[in-house]
């Protein structure tokens, strides 16, 4: 059994981890705020422009060869945008994502297709190193240093479509964890080159220029005069697409990294509680104990005179 000195220093060394497992919750939850704020913000930008270019693709079908709208005609070659975090103690938030990954590149290898990565985050740059390093064409760490920016996205953009047009893939997608609460985040895959829009199946999916009419029952069809012509708008807003798109990614990333790093911090200072409880009783114990041992010695010496 463990000294009282022992246990008085376990103790003080909980207490001590506590406090600060205690203190980074707290600055997740601040970050939290401020990271969802954004991205909620975000989303409905994102989520309109996907459903004004799925709608001009409509009515330029057949019409339209931009690269990025057609890609290569094949999908032989994948790259796997990933971003995770620059910094750890945030629950299963970057191993959700690497076990993705690797269950999308067995999909793939068993396919017959091949997959080379692009990395954002720290942590995410590890776990493809260790694991496809001759496959990791690009790194990014301490990119969305202190928060995520337009200009970060950009400067990824602007990689994949040099790569693009160096030959280096077919498909690009992009793989982050989607915000749902600081319990849940979603390991969600988008499709970005080449362009795909969304399509959740419900009316809020649709082009606002076939949402069904309710007492109807059927979908409107209204006509849209486009100035400058349909192509020449998606050539001007398919490269903005990407990184609006890789943005709304962050931005998501980001608050999930802090909801879940709210999430594990809290569920460290509630174990570092519970380890203190026990470690006092223990400590209790062992001093009552030796109180007792002492007593007994000294009333057994006395007796014994």
């Amino acid at each position: 059994m463990a000294s009282l000195k022992e246990l008085k220093g376990r103790i003080a060394s909980v207490q001590g981890t506590r406090r600060i497992t205690s203190a980074m919750k707290m600055v997740a939850a601040a970050k939290l705020k401020r990271a969802t704020a954004q991205a909620e913000a975000a989303r409905p930008y994102a989520e309109r422009m996907e459903r004004m270019l799925g709608t001009l693709v409509e009515s330029t079908r057949g019409s339209n060869t931009h690269p990025f709208l057609m890609g290569t005609g094949r999908r032989d070659r994948h790259l796997l945008v990933l971003v995770s975090s620059d910094r750890g103690l945030c629950g299963s938030f970057n191993s959700a994502l690497t076990r993705e990954i690797d269950l999308h590149v067995k999909r793939l290898q068993a396919n017959g297709q091949t997959a080379k990565f692009l990395a954002i985050g720290r942590k995410g740059v590890l776990a493809l190193r260790r694991n496809y390093h001759n496959d990791l064409l690009e790194t990014y760490e301490e990119l969305c240093k202190p928060a995520p920016s337009y200009d970060a996205a950009d400067t990824v953009v602007r990689q994949i479509v040099t790569l693009f047009e160096a030959g280096e893939f077919d498909v690009c997608t992009v793989f982050y964890n989607k915000f749902v609460s600081a319990l849940q985040q979603d390991v969600t895959p988008l499709q970005l080159i080449p362009f795909a829009a969304a399509n959740d199946g419900g009316e809020e999916g649709m082009p606002e220029n076939t949402r069904v009419d309710k007492n109807i029952g059927e979908k409107s069809a209204a006509l849209y005069e486009y100035e400058p012509s349909e192509a020449q708008i998606l050539h001007e807003l398919l490269p903005k697409n990407l990184a609006v798109q890789v943005y709304r990614a962050l931005l998501e990333s980001f608050a999930s990294e802090q909801g879940a790093r709210m999430t594990a911090m809290d569920n460290a200072t509630r174990n570092a509680g519970d380890a203190i409880k026990q470690l006092s009783i223990t400590y209790n114990r062992s001093r009552q104990a030796q109180i007792t041992k002492e007593l007994i010695e000294i009333i057994s010496g006395a007796e014994a005179v």
